[in-house]
């Protein structure tokens, strides 16, 4: 059995078991088989209905036509909070409007007083009317204000108030309409235990809640019990009687009347349409038909509203984050790109400041808590968000410690970057200083009242000011769903990150074994090649003229080698080709085909294919006979791709080679493999004839090789400056290039040659003593001479930089004038360089040391 409501279970009030109703209406409550079991007391003061009684069934107490009715009007509906309804009942003298609903085993009528035939003002036509027009009003500030008029205007309440709900469960009066006599409360805010929760879940249950007279008597319901002890649940019927602390509440605000109608969003209960009268006011079922139908479109209308704002503002959100996320490349770290955009990302949620946690590092944009506070915020985060988004518009209740930031950062949304690691993305709002009027105190006071030692409802409504401190505007469900997107987005990156940084790698292992395999087999041909340089019959020559034919063959090689590396951006096919066969007799060669780019992918391949079919044709084909001749002729076919043929006559006799090795494999696979080209060879024995075909967009616009050079490189001249008596200091750190190095410099005429091969030891010499010039090697192997060269510099003594090709990257940019020669030099290239560094100081204005 319910207990009475007193201090200790007011909360718990079992408002849905009230055990009668409210004086306007009659109730009956039927078995399954149409068998009386409850009925309200005041059913015995309507003569026609004296008979009813429990046992009886509804056809003998009433009609067998009028039990008919009902029970079909019952048949219509299965969701009690859509009762079945029927209007214009006549029983006896009187007429009756009646609600049917099922629920919890009973069928359970509920009469009320109607007017017979009455379509004046019909209710429904206005609703209809009243729909229009609000269907209009696309914004919730422009409902607040006419929408309470129109409802007002409707029913004719003193008051209709638009009553939206907090997070917390408070209120706030957003739209009223009132008697000019009364108070207004627009603006006001109500606390949550106004309402408390069992009221709330009763207002989502059913929609609509008329109370006709605050101050009148109830009736009630016969029997109280059942034969279980159960009272007979009335959370649908709309003539359920009102909790006596409601009551309470409502005659200390001096109202007589109410009804308040549910505005459901997102299936939580967003607010109330509360209508109060300052006298008794009953509502006929038509009235409040409409109320409730009114209120069932007001919900769907807020629910469009909100999801047109929420589409908006994610549409707005994820372009924004499409624009940051856009940029985002994987050249960097995913943790350089967050600390560089953390501005854009404060364009995605609307907020003061947004902070990045990540590594133990703190990087902030805009308003936001200090560096050491960045980790305890992390922490409570993670405490809190369990794996996911976390927000707060208040840090202080977690934090202790906030408040004295709170100015800057008062709410935060904490977006976790690592589901094992304590990094975060913060969003900052700052503190929002404002005051609320609530309408009398919102502390809870528990007193003595008129029902006993219970909670007593306030009496006093006079505005009493709050002010709130260290809270920002909170976070809206958007921007929640907005952070959740970011969390996704910035996820997704890493994971692709990670995922493309390790196929990357994988694919670095595998290009550097090639690399490696490559490598070897280019230096044995090298070495093969030079070896048949230094082989090629010298007849009618002498021992000096061979001498110099041969290092003038060893360099050209070199320079087609440094041509081949320095246009991996793409280039010219006949400068690669002119390249690769500048070593060889120019008049055996023929070339024949418009001058055609190469994409950087067909033009490395392609440089490796020409290399390997150049390098044969040295050793073992056309090349390697004074008679031979080579032809190489390309051209666009009719599809736009690039057809090349090789083709060899003069030679010695060709054999198919009998086994396959590196080369062999390089030729036949690496264009139709890496290109989707076509590769064939083949070893006819009047000499090797080769085709390839390489599609369409592998060509492109013709653009110069890349040149790295810190400065032009010094081309082989007669020297123009005599180094007759002068010092050296030669910083190399390979003794066989050093030796050579220093034979060149005596043959220019030098008196003294300090070498060296790392960069202390240049170092001390030059503070010993001053040599007049220097030629100093970029790459020392595991460090670089650059600071050699900035002593070099500092003291005004001219020199050159000596490398391989691929070094000039070690050269910084304040140094790339600085002439180079490239390896292998000669004495003529030594000079030249030699001589442009003594020119270049003389123009600044340095004067060159003199021996």
């Amino acid at each position: 059995m319910p207990q009475p409501v007193d201090l200790t279970n007011c909360d718990d009030e079992q408002i849905q078991f009230p055990g009668s109703i409210q004086q306007h209406g009659l109730l009956l409550a039927c078995d399954g088989a149409g068998r009386v079991q409850r009925y309200s007391a005041n059913i015995r003061e309507e003569p026609d209905l004296r008979s009813i009684d429990v046992g009886i069934m509804l056809g003998d107490a009433l009609t067998p036509k009028i039990a008919h009715d009902l029970f079909n009007a019952l048949a219509i509906t299965s969701d009690p909070s859509r009762p079945a309804l029927l209007r214009g009942l006549t029983i006896g003298a009187a007429t009756y409007d009646v609600a049917c609903h099922s629920h919890a085993g009973y069928s359970i009528f509920e009469f009320e007083r109607g007017e017979p035939g009455s379509t004046a003002n019909d209710p429904l036509e206005i609703t209809r009317a009243l729909i229009a027009k609000t269907a209009k009003l696309t914004s919730l500030a422009a409902l607040n204000r006419p929408l309470p008029n129109y409802l007002r205007a409707m029913f004719g309440y003193d008051r209709v108030m638009i009553y939206e709900f907090a997070e917390d469960g408070s209120g706030e009066v957003v739209g009223e309409a009132k008697n000019h006599v009364l108070e207004s409360f627009l603006g006001q805010h109500f606390p949550a235990s106004d309402i408390p929760n069992q009221a709330r879940e009763l207002y989502l249950k059913n929609t609509i809640r008329v109370i006709s007279d605050a101050n009148g008597p109830s009736n009630p319901i016969i029997p109280e019990f059942d034969a279980a002890g159960a009272p007979l649940d009335l959370s649908f019927a709309h003539l359920r009687s009102v909790s006596p602390i409601h009551l309470e509440y409502l005659r200390n605000m001096g109202v007589g009347a109410s009804m308040s109608v549910s505005i459901i969003v997102d299936g939580r209960l967003w607010g109330l349409i509360a209508c109060h009268h300052y006298a008794p006011k009953t509502l006929t079922m038509s009235q409040r038909t409409a109320a409730e139908l009114f209120g069932d479109f007001l919900s769907l209308h807020i629910t469009s509203i909100y999801q047109r704002m929420r589409a908006t503002s994610s549409l707005n959100a994820r372009a924004a984050l499409d624009r940051v996320l856009k940029s985002f490349s994987f050249h960097h770290t995913a943790e350089g790109f967050l600390r560089e955009s953390l501005a854009d990302f404060g364009n995605v949620i609307p907020s003061d400041g947004v902070g990045l946690w990540m590594n133990g590092v703190w990087t902030s944009d805009g308003f936001a808590p200090p560096m050491k506070a960045a980790g305890l915020l992390a922490d409570v985060s993670a405490q809190n968000g369990g794996g996911g988004v976390w927000r707060t518009n208040n840090i202080s209740d977690h934090v202790a410690s906030a408040s004295a930031y709170a100015a800057d950062a008062a709410g935060m949304l904490a977006i976790p970057l690592s589901l094992t690691k304590r990094d975060y993305l913060f969003f900052f709002r700052r503190e929002k200083v404002q005051t609320l009027n609530w309408a009398g105190d919102p502390n809870k006071t528990y007193a003595a009242g008129p029902h006993g030692d219970r909670l007593t409802p306030r009496k006093s409504f006079a505005i009493w000011k709050q002010t709130i401190e260290r809270q920002s505007e909170p976070w809206t469900e958007d921007e929640y769903a907005a952070a959740e997107a970011v969390l996704f987005g910035i996820r997704e990156l890493i994971l692709k990150q990670n995922e493309i940084l390790d196929a990357e790698r994988k694919k670095a292992e595998v290009r550097m074994r090639i690399l490696n395999d490559e490598l070897n087999h280019r230096v044995k041909n090298i070495l093969a090649l030079i070896k048949s340089l230094v082989n090629q019959p010298s007849a009618g020559h002498s021992l000096e003229e061979f001498v110099v034919g041969l290092q003038g063959r060893i360099l050209a090689l070199a320079n087609a080698h440094d041509q081949v590396v320095r246009s991996d951006g793409g280039g010219s096919l006949r400068q690669l080709l002119l390249a690769e066969l500048s070593p060889y007799p120019a008049d055996q060669i023929q070339l024949d085909g418009p001058d055609i780019g190469l994409e950087a992918r067909a033009y490395s391949v392609m440089a490796l294919a020409i290399h390997e079919l150049a390098t044969n044709a040295a050793k073992y084909g056309a090349l390697s006979d004074s008679n031979g001749t080579l032809s190489i002729s390309w051209r666009q076919s009719d599809d736009g791709d690039l057809e090349i043929e090789w083709r060899e006559r003069g030679g010695p006799h060709v054999t198919p080679p009998t086994r396959s090795g590196f080369g062999s494999v390089l030729l036949a696979r690496s264009i139709p493999f890496d290109l989707q080209g076509k590769s064939e060879v083949t070893y006819a024995s009047a000499g090797v004839e080769a085709f390839f075909s390489l599609p369409l967009q592998f060509i492109a616009q013709l653009r110069r090789a890349r040149d790295v050079s810190p400065a032009s490189e010094a081309a082989p001249q007669a020297a123009s400056h005599s180094f007759d008596g002068w010092n050296f200091l030669l910083v190399e750190d390979q003794l066989v290039i050093a030796l050579e190095a220093e034979d060149m410099l005596r043959e220019l005429g030098a008196r003294n040659i300090s070498t060296v091969a790392t960069e202390n030891g240049a170092l001390e010499i030059l503070h010993r003593s001053r040599p007049d010039c220097a030629i100093v090697d970029v790459n020392l192997g595991s460090t670089t001479s650059v600071s050699v060269a900035d002593e070099l510099a500092r003291l005004g003594i001219p020199f050159i930089f000596a490398t391989g090709y691929g070094d000039s990257v070690m050269i910084p940019h304040r140094l790339r004038s600085v002439p180079v020669v490239r390896k292998p030099y000669t004495g003529e290239t030594m000079a030249a360089g030699l001589a442009r560094a003594i020119e270049m100081l003389q123009r600044r204005g340095t004067p060159s040391a003199t021996p």
